[in-house]
């Protein structure tokens, strides 16, 4: 056989070939062979049928678009999620392996392990990115924000700002600011307080992802802590209205510049519980924003000016 004759045609080219080798079981005629199965010409009887399904792995109702694939890309791993995961213990069934397997598949994470990194860079970003999907879990962000945050850390690596700087500050800022874009009540406390670095850190690199990429986020405004500190203190939705209204009447006076506006939302529902005859101490408001009693205080005062 020539070498040009190997490689005219592959497996999965629907080509109709002769088998000599069998004949029909029923009618002694001519067997041909396809991608699919093995009929007769004569009487039609299907000998076979190929045992490979060459169908989409993915369930979709066009089928332009159905194709055979892996997993879809995701901005959460350095790799785009492309890289071999070993698993541990256990098969692809759940049955125990032996322990010449288990031994087998630690030297093959070790090795692995080794030769994932091609840089000291794409080291820095993985561990980066591991960073942003833990504090977006205990934050309980959802997988859109994560994704980009992650693409947020990444334009910062891009940008050279992770030099003199940690990869945990920068994680941070990078899941404070993918909140600030998308209007989330989330505190740079509340970042700090699950991230391994202070709050000062987590200020400033905020700063300098701001400045430098220039983000879109809008300042905070007291209306948006309303509706969480109200489910964290359990208030009715009289009193949640009420507060966002008072919230609302202060912004549109500008009296909540420079505030914070956590605290001025923890006071706007202090106004209102008492006003509705709930009486909400104001420890129990300040404990929930995360400031003093004074402060609560203080921003009652502002709002009886005005309120009516």
């Amino acid at each position: 056989m020539a070498t040009r004759d190997i490689y005219e045609t592959g497996f999965d080219e629907d080509v109709r070939t002769e088998s000599s080798a069998n004949q029909c079981p029923e009618c002694d005629g001519r067997v041909t062979t396809n991608a699919v199965e093995t009929v007769c010409e004569d009487c039609g009887l299907v000998i076979d049928e190929q045992r490979i399904d060459h169908g989409p792995e993915w369930r979709a109702y066009d089928d332009e678009r159905r194709e055979r694939t892996g997993a879809p890309l995701t901005a959460a791993r350095h790799d785009r999620g492309l890289s071999t995961e070993i698993g541990r213990g256990t098969d692809a069934k759940g049955n125990e392996l032996s322990g010449q397997k288990r031994r087998r598949l630690a030297r093959m994470r070790r090795e692995q392990t080794r030769g994932r990194w091609r840089s000291k860079a794409e080291r820095n970003l993985a561990h980066g990115l591991g960073e942003v999907r833990r504090l977006a879990s205990a934050l309980e962000l959802s997988d859109s924000v994560r994704d980009q945050a992650c693409q947020l850390f990444r334009s910062a690596q891009n940008e050279d700002l992770l030099r003199g700087r940690s990869i945990e500050a920068i994680a941070a800022a990078s899941i404070y600011g993918a909140c600030r874009c998308n209007g989330l009540s989330r505190l740079v406390d509340d970042v700090s307080e699950m991230a391994r670095v202070a709050e000062s850190r987590v200020t400033n690199a905020y700063k300098t992802l701001n400045e430098e990429l220039g983000l879109p986020a809008e300042p905070v405004s007291p209306s948006m802590f309303v509706p969480r500190l109200a489910s964290d203190l359990e208030c009715p939705d009289e009193i949640r209205q009420r507060a966002r209204t008072l919230a609302e009447q202060a912004e549109e006076r500008g009296v909540t510049t420079g505030v914070h506006p956590a605290g001025f939302a923890a006071a706007c529902l202090y106004k209102a519980g008492r006003e509705e005859g709930r009486w909400l101490t104001q420890s129990e408001a300040a404990d929930v924003a995360n400031v003093t009693a004074p402060t609560i205080r203080t921003h009652q005062n502002v709002l009886g000016e005005f309120s009516t």
